[in-house]
């Protein structure tokens, strides 16, 4: 970061330091949005994890409880909303599970039913915002967070769909990989597996958050270089809770002990929370928005100018009329709305919206 600038202190007090309290004050009344997916396979306590996160019971499993229940054909999408207040603060939570997801004997391209929801709902946010008459405040829907779990015994590498998926996944969205069911591994087992996709990562090139950036101050690189020593975050869930040495803690109770997961040395999970809600909740909010939505806008919008710049080539050479709802048709209603709604910019603006609702939006995800 840029050294600070001189700065002048006014003689009396102004008052304008009173702009923080102002800001929280009305954040505190409108409220947070977060989104987060879990992603893994049926079975590795993605669920249970999301509750145990929160203190809350957010949702239920959507699994198989038995052996003889079928296995989802398809993978599907399930969302769940709940709303958390605490000390005021109230946070809207929608919990996205993905039931099906490398359940079955082919899981290739089982990914795609997801980064088609995740495009889905920026292609929902980029339409309001276009719109002449959108809301004050746009529901937020982009997903914010994807916490994808690995199974313990990948045999140190990612599997070739884990790989496919985070690479997909992470184009799109923050992902945050995390070892599921950890207590089924040795503390030395644990931290070898750590370290081998530790070097996955690395040699794939996968961009897991948090990212890098010349725009953070040194304690916040600082911070993000001890959180990316900890992923893939070595975890176990539990919402039961007994007394342990006169304490009543969260433990997962097995045939061999207890497992205390608020305790670092056996399990890895405080370290996911204070991460995903004490350190980076908002910025995993304004990464979605400034990185992930910005690019897919910026695509969006180009792709319909290129689209638009084409057909319009083509329509004049043949002095053919445009078939409606085609990418021709939308070159048509860019091209005159400049000449003909200059004066009237929400109409002009409406224009464009149903442009790209009639061709780049009806082709989602083609430009990006």
């Amino acid at each position: 970061m840029a050294s600070e600038e001189a700065h002048t202190q006014p003689s009396r007090y102004v008052g304008f330091d009173t702009i923080t309290s102002q800001i929280e004050n009305r954040l505190l009344k409108k409220g947070f949005t977060f989104n987060v997916m879990v992603v893994g396979r049926s079975g590795l306590g993605k669920l249970t994890l999301v509750n145990t996160l929160f203190s809350s019971k957010l949702a239920d499993t959507s699994g198989r409880l038995s052996a003889e229940e079928p296995i989802e054909k398809t993978v599907e999408i399930k969302v769940k909303l709940h709303v958390l207040v605490e000390n005021n603060v109230r946070l809207n939570v929608n919990v996205i599970d993905t039931p099906g997801f490398g359940d079955q004997i082919d899981n290739g391209k089982c990914w795609e039913p997801l980064v088609k929801y995740i495009k889905e709902q920026h292609s929902q946010f980029l339409r309001k915002e276009l719109s002449a008459l959108r809301p004050k405040s746009i529901p937020d829907t982009r997903v914010h967070c994807i916490l994808y779990f690995i199974l313990p015994n990948t045999g140190n590498k990612l599997r070739p769909l884990d790989l496919q998926a985070l690479k997909k996944l992470s184009e799109v969205a923050n992902v945050v990989p995390v070892i599921a069911k950890s207590d089924s591994l040795t503390i030395n087992e644990r931290g070898l597996l750590k370290r081998a996709l530790q070097l996955e990562f690395v040699k794939h090139k996968l961009n897991i958050y948090p990212y890098d950036s010349e725009d953070l101050f040194e304690d916040e690189k600082q911070l993000n270089a001890d959180i990316k020593s900890l992923i893939p975050f070595a975890v176990v869930g539990a919402t039961q809770e007994l007394e342990v040495n006169g304490e009543v803690v969260r433990c997962r109770k097995s045939k061999w002990g207890l497992i205390n997961i608020e305790d670092v040395s056996q399990c890895e999970f405080v370290f996911l929370r204070d991460f995903l809600t004490r350190t980076h909740l908002q910025d995993l909010i304004e990464t979605t928005s400034l990185v992930h939505y910005e690019a897919y806008r910026s695509k969006q919008l180009l792709a319909l100018k290129e689209n638009a710049n084409t057909a319009k080539a083509a329509a004049t050479a043949s002095s053919v009329q445009p078939v409606p709802g085609t990418a021709a048709a939308a070159a048509k209603v860019l091209s005159t709305s400049t000449n003909t709604l200059a004066s009237h910019p929400l109409q002009q603006t409406q224009s464009m919206v149903n442009a790209v609702s009639q061709s780049t939006m009806a082709t989602l995800g083609g430009a990006y």
